[in-house]
């Protein structure tokens, strides 16, 4: 069984604070299922965009586990990140949305390769 959606965002959240960068809820989606995706802001005006990743992507013997693939890659134009996210709302209303300022781009998420 996959955790909530609101709780791994909120763990989410309370990792960033513990490493020391700011992450914030910009918008709260599905509690118990809504898609996450994660912009980070490296404060140059550049950002990266992560989202789930794709069914394929998972492991059999670990279903329920997390992971996200790169949707905007790190060091594009932070309008760009934001340009994605609209057409992920236009498509699903039911998302979340963190956003992590940080100036290392350190996201603490579990990426595809």
């Amino acid at each position: 069984m996959r955790l909530k959606s609101a709780i791994f965002v909120s763990a989410l959240i309370r990792r960033c604070q513990v490493e020391g960068c700011y992450a914030t809820l910009v918008r709260k989606g599905a509690e118990e299922a809504g898609a996450i995706f994660v912009k980070v802001a490296s404060l140059d005006g550049t950002a990266a965009l992560y989202g789930p990743a794709p069914q394929s992507a998972f492991d059999e013997s670990f279903p329920a586990d997390r992971k996200f693939s790169v949707l905007v890659a790190p060091g594009s134009p932070e309008a760009e990140a934001d340009a994605r996210i609209a057409r992920e709302l236009k498509f699903d209303p039911d998302i979340f949305v963190l956003e992590i300022e940080d100036r290392q781009g350190r996201h603490f998420l579990d990426l595809v390769e």
